[in-house]
């Protein structure tokens, strides 16, 4: 390596890419860091549980079809992540149950990414925020660096003895959102923030990194039809969590989806469906038990209907399922076969039997009125299709059958772990953040 060479060139500064920084650092090594936003953080700094499943047999259950090795370096590593945010300094409160399968802890993760940051300078390392990165430098096949964009349009060449890319992912560009999501994805709303936009897709692409399957999904919630998401503060706050308690109806009037096996996943199938917008109806004692409950142990309840209500968002309370027969034509939604759909399931699982689509849990009948409906719609928060990966975070190439050489991608850049599944968001960009800079130390 040349001298000026760094240990470790990072491109994202979220989760991922700040976790590598720091610890790199923090062993004595040299970083830099690259940034395009104004701030580093990016999407982490709305979340606030670091959690996945507790078992390998566990994630394995709940996702079949991702990649083995893969979910064993996620759950084998997730112990170790969680004393490295402890040994910062940074409280991590006692673990909890999270979605019924997975555990994990609630942290202050704006005080943990600007810990990181903090440590990153500390130690004589670079932080350049406002800076994109052009293009990657390769030698006889092997990635060395990268040329950047500083604030000021002038390019910065920077050597690395390993680069990784961490820029969050590629939610924030509706083309790619269409060609490897899904054609209705191009309009839906953004849960996250905007500037990842697939560079380091991108990036990979051109040193011959291997892109994941195409169908691999997303992570998302169901958030209000029509209402913005401009404000970070509504990423939480509106979100329709509560609906894998509810009834939800696409635009004939029909159910499709079995919702208790999780709203993550019922964002994802509302997405495939027409128009991709959805009526999720409760009753009374969802209202009670869910829609104004905490979703997480530890975090507040709300009312998340009244939010939504005041957001402008449609919605309406029925005193009867009589009313729904009622509901406005501008809707655009079949009130009668609605109501109907929800007699059905009410006599179906009022006498045991076997709803269709099925329902795994929460089998009580929705008849306690008032009825309360809000109109829903996917919004996406990181791509699940990325570029694949092996367990020490280095960057697999297309044949398939080699790593690209000094090419290392971690958190929403990295695809295979998960496929048509959730179990954690924070926890994978943590485990192989941190796998990336085990391999980048000297």
């Amino acid at each position: 390596m040349g001298v000026g060479t760094v240990d470790l060139l990072v491109v994202g500064g979220g989760m991922a890419g700040l976790s590598a920084a720091a610890r790199v650092a923090a062993e004595g090594g040299s970083v830099v860091l690259v940034e395009k936003a104004e701030r580093t953080g990016g999407s982490a700094r709305f979340a606030g549980f670091v959690w996945t499943t507790p078992t390998f047999d566990e994630l394995r259950r709940v996702n079949p079809d991702g990649d083995a090795e893969l979910a064993a370096a996620l759950v084998d590593g997730f112990a170790d992540a969680v004393a490295w945010i402890r040994s910062l300094g940074v409280e991590c409160r006692p673990p909890v149950p999270v979605l019924g399968f997975g555990r994990g802890h609630q942290i202050d993760t704006n005080h943990y990414l600007d810990t990181c940051e903090r440590l990153i300078r500390d130690r004589g390392s670079e932080v350049l925020t406002a800076t994109s990165t052009r293009s990657l430098l390769t030698e006889n096949g092997a990635v060395t660096g990268a040329e950047c964009v500083l604030p000021d349009g002038s390019i910065r060449r920077i050597d690395a003895a390993w680069t990784l890319l961490a820029t969050g992912g590629f939610q924030g560009d509706p083309g790619l959102r269409t060609e490897h999501v899904h054609p209705q994805a191009a309009d839906i709303e953004l849960r996250a923030n905007p500037h990842s936009r697939g560079d380091g897709l991108s990036l990979g692409l051109s040193a011959g990194a291997a892109f994941g399957k195409k169908d691999a999904g997303f992570y998302g919630h169901l958030m209000p039809a029509g209402v913005s998401l401009a404000d970070p503060a509504r990423f939480v706050d509106l979100a329709l969590y509560y609906s894998e308690h509810a009834l939800l109806f696409d635009i004939t009037g029909e159910r499709f989806v079995d919702e208790t096996v999780g709203d993550h996943l019922t964002t994802m199938a509302l997405l495939e469906r027409p128009q991709a917008r959805g009526l999720l109806v409760a009753d009374a004692r969802v209202h009670r038990e869910w829609i104004s409950a905490s979703y997480v142990e530890g975090i507040p309840g709300v009312d998340k209907f009244q939010l939504c209500h005041r957001a402008g968002a449609r919605s309406a309370v029925a005193d009867s399922l009589e009313e729904f027969a009622w509901m406005p034509e501008e809707w655009g939604y079949p009130g009668a076969r609605i109501r109907d759909r929800v007699e059905e399931y009410n006599a179906t699982v009022g006498g045991g039997g076997e709803p269709a689509p099925g329902r795994l849990l929460d089998r009580q009948p929705l008849d306690e009125p008032p009825f309360y409906v809000i109109e829903a719609a996917p919004a996406i928060t990181f791509t699940f299709g990325g570029l694949l990966i092996d367990a020490e975070a280095r960057a697999l190439s297309a044949d398939g059958r080699h790593t690209v050489p000094g090419l290392l991608v971690a958190g929403a850049d990295a695809g295979g772990l998960y496929r048509r599944a959730y179990a954690g968001g924070l926890a994978p960009a943590l485990v192989f953040g941190l796998a990336a800079a085990r391999t980048a130390l000297p």
